[in-house]
């Protein structure tokens, strides 16, 4: 598996257990850079502790404060918008870049849900 791949895995079994997900934000608002497939995407994290690591880390995002999302919020609100201005959702982004896996929202409500009821 990849380090994105568990990264990804991390992210689905943190957020389901834990029911909240955290991005970062500043004055200027959130974060959604370019990704290598040429859309942007914002990123979120499955625990505050992996946001303020970024934050930390990578010089990019000095600066930035948490924001904690509730799990029923995210799912009826944060990703029908990211859906709707097109953007991807990354997941637990990590490393000197502050990388990982990129993916669509509505797939993301999908694994979300699908993952929640495998553990039920």
């Amino acid at each position: 598996m990849s380090q994105a791949a568990s990264q990804a895995a991390a992210f689905y079994k943190d957020v389901t257990k834990n029911r909240e997900i955290w991005t970062i934000r500043d004055e200027d608002g959130y974060p959604a850079p370019m990704t290598s497939s040429k859309k942007r995407s914002q990123p979120f994290w499955s625990s505050e502790s992996r946001a303020k690591k970024i934050i930390q880390n990578v010089a990019a995002y000095h600066g930035f404060k948490t924001v904690k999302i509730e799990y029923h919020k995210f799912i009826n609100d944060w990703l029908p918008g990211l859906d709707k201005y097109g953007l991807l959702a990354g997941l637990n982004w990590s490393g000197p870049r502050a990388v990982g896996y990129d993916i669509e929202p509505k797939q993301l409500k999908q694994n979300l849900e699908n993952y929640k009821a495998e553990e039920t």
